[in-house]
């Protein structure tokens, strides 16, 4: 029955970690946020960084339900690895990255590339109540960044504000 619990769970978080699987783009400019001072060549490799991130967390869902452990390592190295952005930025980009991206967008990163490793390592171990746990937080984490810094991407996560009537 938990894991009923936990795969109803991370059915629902899905539809928060993309807007549709025809989408082809990820438009991340949003100008409070800092990411539109970046250059346009180090926003298009975040944009890209954002794509295969989605797209591995779509890949993993399956596996994860099926009980294919040994497939979900693999991905959540690369999740944790960054699969564009450590490989691609040259060190003035990195520092550019750093020096306009807000202090929470880098945390949130950091959280999530961590829960990744410790993805991977719980695929590792076969232990699927710690993939559902890591799987379901790094989907918190993608709702956290995108509720804080892409809500002209995702507008469905603007937080509503209620008001009180007596």
């Amino acid at each position: 029955m938990k894991i009923l619990s936990q795969l109803f769970l991370l059915v629902v978080l899905i539809p928060s970690l993309c807007n549709g699987e025809g989408n082809e783009r990820h438009s991340i400019d949003n100008s409070h946020s800092g990411i539109a001072d970046l250059s346009p060549e180090l926003r298009n490799l975040l944009s890209q960084e954002m794509l295969h991130l989605q797209k591995g967390m779509m890949e993993i869902l399956p596996l994860y339900v099926s009980g294919r452990w040994a497939e979900i390592g693999p991905i959540a190295s690369k999740m944790e690895n960054s699969y564009i952005l450590k490989k691609s930025l040259t060190e003035k980009q990195m520092h550019e990255l750093h020096s306009k991206l807000p202090s929470g967008f880098i945390g949130l990163d950091q959280q999530f590339h961590y829960l990744s490793g410790m993805l991977e390592h719980a695929a590792e171990m076969e232990k699927p109540e710690l993939i559902g746990f890591y799987y379901s937080k790094m989907g918190e984490i993608c709702v956290s960044c995108h509720t804080q810094h892409a809500t002209h991407r995702f507008p469905a996560l603007v937080p509503k504000t209620k008001v009180h009537g007596h």
